[in-house]
């Protein structure tokens, strides 16, 4: 790894490590953690906070990813790439919260939006068209990140990072996903 490399993930995944969800909540006296899902993003603000305070912590979740994409990405392609992805882990695996952060989807986006912006409309109307259709923000965000992977396998370009975000995004899924099935699955002695 180059300098300029280690510097983008430095950057990267402190900057992504700062939460705005939870900065904002404690200045109202409000622990994320407390409320709803627990989780401290944009949804979860929203939930505790109203509408207004969850479009501010998704814009600066998306700009967390993004600032260090773009900003790195002008000195080096791989370097821009790397610092997207430790921004996204820095978001799900946050120091300053014990290593509990969000889900990381925002700022996912910020990643996509700041090396690969011609892929992010493709990537937003999957996520937008999922959530219409389905009404289940969680599988919006798998279905937009795959498509993400889908996007890198026919370009042929970038197939390692599209994955390692799609990667994440589905780990971080995983627990929702799992709790919507087992909510479906029928009780004892009923039939399926």
């Amino acid at each position: 790894m180059s300098g300029v490399e280690v510097a983008a993930v430095l950057v990267g995944y402190l900057a992504g490590a700062v939460s705005p969800a939870t900065l904002l909540a404690r200045r109202r006296g409000i622990d994320l953690r407390d409320v709803g899902s627990g989780n401290p993003g944009a949804t979860n603000t929203a939930r505790a906070l109203g509408p207004w305070a969850g479009v501010a912590v998704a814009v600066l979740d998306v700009l967390k990813g993004l600032l260090p994409a773009a900003g790195f990405g002008l000195l080096d392609h791989r370097a821009g790439l790397l610092a997207g992805v430790a921004a996204v882990l820095g978001h799900v695996t946050s120091p300053f919260l014990r290593g509990r952060g969000g889900k990381g989807v925002a700022t996912a986006a910020g990643a996509i939006l700041g090396s690969h912006p011609l892929w992010a409309p493709v990537v937003l109307l999957t996520w937008a068209v999922v959530l219409l259709l389905a009404r289940w923000t969680a599988l919006a965000s798998l279905c937009a990140a795959f498509s993400l992977l889908v996007l890198a396998v026919v370009a042929d370009d970038d197939v390692l990072w599209a994955a390692a975000l799609f990667g994440i995004v589905l780990v971080r899924h995983q627990r929702n996903v799992r709790r919507r099935f087992e909510a479906r699955r029928p009780g004892p002695g009923l039939q399926a």
